[in-house]
């Protein structure tokens, strides 16, 4: 009986490696992501259950916070606004990504490499550097924008006045991912069976009937990925208002978007605990919302 259990010592140490071979990959991205990711998350949960007071220093406060934050207008205002902000420009922007992707797809379009790199280099700038580009060109009294009405011998809109503040904002945002979405459409689109464009051009099917039945169905996943990107994106709006308040100082709030209204408690406030409670109620809205949007995109026909 003593052979068969010395036979199997062997087999059961090389199983044994093997299961820590795989660990031994995997290992240092799960220390990096254990630091960089997960760390951060609790630490802003322990700091949104304790509130700094005059008397006692920090003291655990429980849900206090989070209780706040439900009946906090400001919060409610900064989230009504960048709810807002995602019902109008993210489907303007997917819009004409997914325009310019099909227009650049259909190999009509003469200089198509061309006009594939120049719509997609804006997204190549940084944020803070479009912001204040975007900024400048606004100025009623010095951009370009007083330059044209001093040109024209008009009075144009003040685009950084406070009723068209996030619609500016939104074309700066528009100008800076466009290009961004039209390559992730324009890579789903060159994945495409070209069979079934010649099935259906024996057919006679036009291009629109190709587009609606063969194109836009096998980029839907594309269509998801891009639209949940986009608002994740528009729920953490902050590049843009915190470069242009100084330009908008009367436009733009501490509580503009829930990202500013978050870092000005942080800064401005040192409401340190308040603000890390309102950094997680975002995170899980945010998240709920995505989580539908995947729902209602990912649902079979």
């Amino acid at each position: 009986m003593a052979v068969p259990q010395l036979a199997t010592r062997p087999a059961r140490a090389v199983r044994h490696r093997r299961s820590w071979a795989g660990w031994q990959f995997v290992g240092p991205f799960m220390v990096v992501f254990a630091l960089v990711f997960l760390a951060p998350i609790a630490y802003a949960i322990y700091l949104s259950l304790y509130r700094n007071r005059l008397i006692g220093g920090n003291s655990f406060v429980g849900l206090d916070n989070y209780q706040k934050v439900l009946h906090d207008p400001q919060f409610w205002s900064a989230f009504g606004r960048v709810a807002l902000f995602l019902a109008v420009q993210v489907p303007i922007m997917l819009f004409l990504a997914l325009l310019v992707a099909l227009a650049i797809d259909s190999g009509r379009l003469y200089g198509a490499g061309f006009f594939r790199v120049a719509i997609f280099l804006p997204y190549a700038v940084p944020a803070v550097v479009a912001a204040l580009m975007w900024g400048f060109m606004y100025g009623a009294r010095f951009g370009l924008v007083g330059n044209l009405s001093d040109f024209l011998h008009v009075q144009l809109p003040d685009p950084l006045k406070p009723s068209l503040i996030l619609a500016s904002i939104g074309n700066i945002t528009t100008w800076e991912y466009v290009g961004y979405n039209m390559l992730i459409f324009y890579s789903a689109l060159r994945v495409v069976p070209k069979s079934l464009y010649e099935s259906a051009e024996i057919d006679g099917a036009g291009q629109f009937r190709i587009i609606r039945s063969i194109k836009l169905p096998h980029i839907r996943g594309a269509l998801v990925i891009a639209t949940i990107f986009s608002v994740i994106g528009s729920f953490q709006l902050f590049n843009e208002p915190s470069i242009l308040k100084d330009l908008a100082p009367n436009a733009i709030t501490t509580y503009f978007t829930p990202n500013f209204y978050a870092y000005s408690l942080t800064f401005s406030g040192q409401e340190f605990n308040y603000s890390a409670a309102v950094a997680v109620v975002m995170a899980v809205l945010t998240m709920i919302v995505a989580y539908v949007v995947q729902l209602r995109g990912s649902r079979e026909r």
